[in-house]
């Protein structure tokens, strides 16, 4: 197995809109989607249960929200609605993020899901004490999986500030290493710099560069509704292009032909 490439496609944003969940299991039931990460504050997060559990073979995970959307731990409380906010609550101390993170963690797995990785919307386990807190639940979980969102490589016609911003959360790789010890990552992280813009031909070409090991590829697949056209984010039309991709018989092809093995984190 030591010269084997193998991938996980994870879908962020599970139990965000009911589109995007309908979208995420298309991608799984006709696709390469092989896992997903739920939103505990969702919108539409009982729907999201109600897919994962109609749909067993999709490995579920925890997409932990320290920024949008409301609290977990304290219901009618906004969380920081940026990343800038975020931080600015982070150095003074106003977010419970452990008391955050455990409830939301608490209500996947009351709902009767046993997530296999953990990961964070919007990348918020780079700040220090979110890491802090995601190890913390990971163990006290028993979640195996965490994600290490550090891009493999450069990917072609990514923009100067993306690339520089890539490239400057690999300065956080031995903080992960060391906060996260006795946890499991994948090898390699891929999806990053081309959130936004992975159409077929950029999935492809990601994948035909794909190195020996375990990466996960991250991606946003849905259907865009009038829920998730409605929804705050800027991922919407890319989100069909995404699911397009993730069931398109060349990525299928591509994977073929280099003996890529589909796998999951469970």
């Amino acid at each position: 197995m030591a010269s084997a490439i193998r991938v996980i496609f994870n879908a962020d944003d599970f139990g965000f809109t009911r589109d995007v969940n309908d979208g995420i299991v298309e991608a799984h039931r006709h696709g390469v989607l092989s896992a997903t990460t739920l939103m505990a504050n969702g919108d539409a997060f009982e729907h999201a249960v109600a897919c994962a559990r109609e749909n067993p073979a999709l490995d579920v995970g925890v997409h932990l929200v320290m920024v949008q959307g409301g609290s977990v731990s304290h219901p009618g409380r906004a969380l920081p609605s940026t990343l800038q906010e975020l931080a600015r609550t982070l150095v003074r101390r106003e977010l419970p993020v452990y008391d955050e993170a455990i409830a939301q963690v608490r209500r996947i797995v009351n709902a009767g899901i046993q997530p296999s990785h953990i990961d964070t919307h919007k990348h918020t386990h780079l700040f220090p004490p979110v890491l802090d807190a995601v190890g913390r639940v990971a163990r006290e979980f028993g979640i195996p999986w965490v994600r290490q969102p550090f891009d493999f490589g450069v990917s072609p016609g990514v923009g100067f500030a993306k690339k520089t911003v890539a490239t400057g959360m690999k300065i956080m790789r031995f903080r992960f290493a060391e906060k996260l010890t006795g946890l499991r990552m994948t090898d390699h992280f891929a999806g990053f710099q081309i959130t936004g813009r992975l159409d077929t031909a950029a999935m492809v070409e990601t994948l035909e560069r794909l190195p020996v090991g375990l990466t996960e590829f991250m991606c946003h697949p849905g259907k865009c509704g009038t829920e998730l056209q409605s929804a705050a984010t800027r991922l919407k039309e890319s989100r069909a292009v995404e699911l397009a991709a993730l069931t398109s018989g060349e990525v299928r092809q591509v994977m073929e032909r280099r003996g890529i093995e589909l796998v999951n984190y469970r």
